[in-house]
């Protein structure tokens, strides 16, 4: 069983996307487990405080090592073989290789951030930092869904078909999906590409490989 621990300020924020679709049919089936372990349970001070003005001066806050620390290691001790991830834009480039990795581990534990980010010393207790995308989010909970998302549809008997997995984009060679058409062959005035309707398996196959490897050469530049 894949074991899913997320360090976060906001454990409701997770209530809905993981009731739906394929996370649920995983959690239902015991695939994997979940847990939200509420961050602020760590603060020993009355007030429950988790972040504080940054040294130096400057806008927003920051999060507190005490509390964050605290939640990492009670997440080490119910889970002692899990990977901890801390989600900020500072770390590396979330890939499908990525999510094919993690899919093999016992479990990971994602730390989510708010506010504007963590104290650096933090850094010091996790076993990676990742970032989904060169972008701002309110926080690490909608990049820890991209993950959790992305892992659990990778383990073996989440989807309908192994080869479900195996075909969608990144899944070969790093490459994107080719496109996909169903009925009716022909939509206001669009007509699905001829070699579909041939019947002619040879030819369907490396239509789709060279469209794959044309889309990933005109969107992926890298």
């Amino acid at each position: 069983m894949f074991h899913i621990q997320v360090l976060t300020l906001f454990p409701e924020f997770f209530a809905s996307p993981l009731n739906c679709s394929i996370p649920k049919r995983a959690l239902d089936a015991g695939l994997a487990i979940f847990e939200a372990i509420q961050i602020r349970d760590f603060a020993r001070d009355r007030h429950r405080k988790v972040d504080d003005a940054p040294y130096g001066g400057g806008p927003g806050m920051v999060m507190k090592p005490e509390p964050v620390v605290a939640a990492i290691r009670h997440a080490r001790k119910q889970q002692p073989d899990t990977r901890v991830i801390m989600l900020t834009p500072a770390g590396r480039r979330f890939t499908q290789n990525e999510a094919r990795e993690m899919s093999g581990w016992p479990g990971i534990t994602l730390l989510c951030g708010r506010y504007e980010g963590f104290d650096e010393r933090i850094c010091h207790y996790v076993d990676d930092q990742i970032s989904v995308g060169d972008f701002v989010l309110s926080g690490g909970e909608p990049a820890a869904l991209c993950i959790i998302d992305a892992v659990i549809r990778l383990l073996p008997g989440a989807l309908g078909s192994h080869e479900s997995a195996e075909q969608d984009s990144f899944g070969h060679e790093g490459l994107l999906d080719w496109p996909h058409y169903t009925r009716p062959a022909e939509f206001e005035g669009h007509r699905v590409p001829d070699v579909l309707l041939s019947g002619n398996h040879k030819a369907i196959e490396a239509w789709r490989r060279e469209q794959a490897h044309s889309r990933t050469r005109q969107r992926h530049e890298d």
